[in-house]
């Protein structure tokens, strides 16, 4: 789905059925350089089960015009402009992973009006990136991407044992990122993205603030967002859910059965006590 914010072009994956903006919409954010596509089975599942779907681009990340955000805070006003710009009437439900839980935070203290219910998977705040990792970044991209991709799995995701067969997942996620890379050569979007994380400093007087549901979903080998600083951000929200699955950093590619089934879990749960009020 194509739209306009500000005159650049916008992408968001709907999950293969048309935006019907009168349904609960759910609109997911992927993490540092990333995109649309780490939601493939949860995209599709709500698109499917009685939610329109908004997986989006984030600018400068493959599809969406425009140069990298620089905050969490311009991301997530971008975010909540791009559900606008799709007319969407019901309930928002914002889901994020990595930089994008900070994205889906700050959407539901910047818009509370909006926003009814927010999931925060493999989230930390501070979300802090060493030195080194911002360097690389910044001088040797290729070598970040490779940290970064050996970080974000567990030894699940060794083959053999991935939970896809034949199903190389380190490889895939290595090429979404370089992909990214090459649509934006000049923008640096990874070190945009980490630096974005690096400087979020508003996290928790922003979850002291929300006060729809929350959902915290984590995993137990995640060695970039422990588990333990998920469970610290969890405890600083009014209504927050906490879910730990057996997983690394990718939760959605090690665990994409628990994954949704939480996520589908706590919309339709968010959906039905809006309904109710």
């Amino acid at each position: 789905m194509q739209l306009d914010i500000d005159g650049r072009r916008a992408y968001a994956y709907t999950g293969g059925k048309p935006f019907d903006p009168t349904l609960p919409c759910v609109l997911l954010i992927h993490g540092a350089q990333n995109d649309h596509s780490v939601w493939g089975l949860q995209s599709r599942w709500f698109a499917h089960h009685g939610f329109s779907v908004l997986a989006v681009d984030l600018p400068g990340h493959n599809r969406s015009e425009g140069a990298p955000l620089p905050t969490v805070e311009q991301m997530a006003d971008w975010a909540m402009a791009l559900a606008d710009a799709a007319k969407a009437q019901g309930p928002v439900l914002v889901f994020g992973h990595s930089m994008g839980s900070l994205i889906a935070l700050e959407c539901a203290a910047r818009h509370a009006e909006r926003v009814r219910g927010i999931g925060m998977l493999a989230t930390a705040f501070p979300m802090k990136v060493s030195d080194a990792l911002l360097e690389a970044a910044r001088e040797r991209e290729d070598e970040a991407i490779a940290m970064v991709n050996a970080w974000s799995h567990s030894s699940l995701a060794n083959k053999p044992s991935s939970p896809g067969p034949g199903f190389w997942m380190q490889g895939v996620n290595r090429r979404l990122m370089e992909r990214v890379s090459a649509r934006h050569p000049q923008a640096q979007v990874f070190h945009n993205d980490f630096q974005a994380c690096n400087a979020y400093t508003h996290g928790e007087q922003a979850a002291a603030s929300v006060s729809c549901p929350a959902l915290v979903l984590s995993g137990s080998k995640d060695m970039m967002t422990p588990a333990r600083s998920a469970r610290a951000l969890a405890a600083r929200m009014k209504q927050a859910t906490l879910v730990e699955v057996p997983s690394g950093h990718n939760l959605m590619g090690e665990q994409p059965d628990a994954v949704l089934d939480a996520m589908a879990g706590f919309a339709r749960r968010v959906v039905a006590g809006a309904g109710a009020g």
